[in-house]
């Protein structure tokens, strides 16, 4: 991990990266590879890698977010994470986890069947990753504590890039452009990643259809699409084929905001898809020759949940069916109100930005991290006492009371047994803005069996839940002003973290983290830790 002079939109930063590289190194593994990652930390800041999406089955000392299951790497130390790929292949991605590092420190973690096996299509012609990002003209830690001091929201970032390149829509940005040449009739498999750190995306290529086949590593019924959505932390792979004349086509990815009102960065970024056979005239660097897709207006919500209800599995699931715990968690936004005015206090109508689940606003640990206190027995990090229900019923969706608009802080956790199974209705609220909260759970992958608008009915709700061929995904957005319904089996002990993955949102306190209980024998159990573990 180390700084690098980096220039973007007519200007030189200095920023983080891995091994020099922005984005860092493509890992192309496969199912069933144990990989051994060894971090040096050359930066100013303290940092951690998080291997998004990877089970990490009962190693949760190799997942990576900082004082949850360790302490973050300090700068000159070392820490090798260690970890076997099991069952899992398809497309995910790494990425810091601390602070707001991910910005720049992030790559794509492909994961290939296991040698004599194959994907469930035919093998595409070539492959190609696409990683969506994010650009902020400033130092995003600078972006981070200037809104940590005032309480304010952050600045929004000045680009979104396409493997690190703005596109030919933004000043000083077409040379670098990237491209991704075909041969006019074969047909292509894309990897798309959103690492954007703080924004959902509409992603499309100029006349050209995709066939989704993938999610979160996870193969999914082939369906034909002209747009993706595709919130931070999820991938979906595609599949396309050059059919068109041969010419230059835009691929292009801009922000889908559901939230009113609510500011965002609203530029598009651009790569180029270039049929290997169109002439030099289309080839040459003139944007105009190039054609641009249409993407569907920011807030078009019909058209981000016609996408995401049409990612299904292949064949009959193995959903879990009767439920050992049935927890409702509410999602949303919160602002903490100032006694008097202060610089502090630059949130609206003099207060500070807060988020939390079911009312309690997460704080993470600075003595140690969660899973070490845990395995030692350390008192005073943490409590077993998150809800399982919100602590006070309300219309969620619907004109909410200033008085609930203020959540309580704490490091709470919520405990499962061993092999226990586990419902989850996701609830997002109306407190200050309605929005969608891309929520990724570690160290497990769960079943997509519901999703919808306004209140989760318990009476109605439940009749229309897919219990056949539910989307597996390890991160799923709320519906704005709505509520999204998961299952799985715990049977993965550790402590986990599950939180919004909008920086912004999962710095205001929108986690929480569930302490899942060893099972019988050293099979169900945690592995003790490494001995390069960081410590605090």
């Amino acid at each position: 991990i180390q700084p690098t002079p980096v220039k973007r939109l007519c200007k030189t930063q200095t920023i983080m990266t891995v091994n020099g590289q922005y984005p860092g190194p493509t890992l192309e593994v496969r199912n069933g590879d144990t990989l051994v990652i060894r971090v040096t930390n050359s930066g100013i800041y303290n940092i951690t890698l998080h291997w998004h999406g990877i089970h990490q089955f009962r190693n949760p000392w190799a997942d990576g977010p900082e004082y949850v299951t360790q302490c973050p790497l300090r700068p000159g130390g070392i820490y090798t994470y260690k970890f076997t790929i099991e069952n899992q292949e398809g497309t995910l991605w790494w990425h810091a986890h601390s602070k707001w590092l991910r910005a720049t420190v992030y790559g794509a973690l492909i994961i290939l069947p296991k040698l004599g096996a194959s994907y469930p299509y035919p093998t595409p012609a070539r492959e190609y990753s696409i990683l969506l990002g994010e650009w902020w003209n400033r130092n995003p830690m600078d972006v981070l504590k200037q809104a940590t001091v005032t309480g304010a929201a952050p600045n929004t970032s000045n680009a979104y890039t396409i493997n690190g390149q703005p596109g030919d829509l933004y000043r000083c940005s077409s040379e670098g452009t990237t491209v991704f040449p075909v041969n006019a009739g074969e047909t292509i498999l894309l990897r798309i990643i959103n690492a954007a750190l703080n924004q959902q995306l509409f992603f499309a290529i100029a006349n050209h259809q995709m066939i989704v086949v993938g999610a979160d590593a996870a193969y999914t019924k082939p369906f034909t699409t002209n747009v993706l959505m595709i919130g931070p932390g999820q991938t979906t792979n595609v599949l396309i084929t050059a059919n068109q004349p041969p010419a230059r086509y835009y691929i292009a990815a801009q922000a889908y905001a559901s939230a009113p009102g609510v500011p965002f960065d609203n530029t598009t970024t651009t790569a180029i898809l270039e049929y290997k056979s169109s002439s030099c005239e289309t080839k040459s660097r003139n944007p105009s020759k190039s054609i641009l897709p249409p993407l569907p207006a920011f807030n078009d919500t019909n058209t981000a949940t016609a996408f995401t209800s049409q990612v299904k599995s292949p064949s009959r699931a193995n959903v879990p069916l009767n439920m050992d715990e049935s927890l409702f968690f509410t999602v949303g936004l919160g602002l903490i109100n100032c006694s008097r005015p202060s610089f502090r206090c630059q949130g609206p109508n003099n207060t500070r930005f807060t988020a939390s689940m079911n009312n309690i606003s997460f704080v993470l640990p600075t003595r140690n991290s969660i899973q070490q206190a845990y395995y030692k027995g350390t008192p005073g990090i943490f409590t077993l006492d998150f809800p399982p229900i919100p602590p006070v019923q309300f219309d969620y969706t619907g004109n909410v009371s200033r008085g609930l608009w203020q959540p309580v802080q704490g490091t709470k956790l919520y405990k499962l047994k061993f092999g226990s199974t586990v419902q989850i209705i996701l609830q997002g609220t109306s407190i200050f803005a309605v929005d969608e909260h891309p929520m990724h759970l570690h160290g497990y992958h769960f079943y997509v069996i519901g999703r919808g608008f306004g209140n989760f009915n318990p009476k109605v709700d439940p009749s229309n839940f897919n219990l056949i061929d539910p989307p597996l995904r390890n991160t799923i957005s709320t519906p704005p002003g709505g509520w999204v319904a998961i299952r799985l089996v715990a049977d993965n002990p550790g402590v986990w973290l599950m939180h919004c993955h909008l920086d912004v949102h999962i710095g205001w306190g929108l986690a929480m983290a569930f302490l899942v209980e060893n099972g019988e024998g050293e099979a169900q159990s945690v592995i003790p830790p490494p001995v390069d573990l960081p410590q605090c």
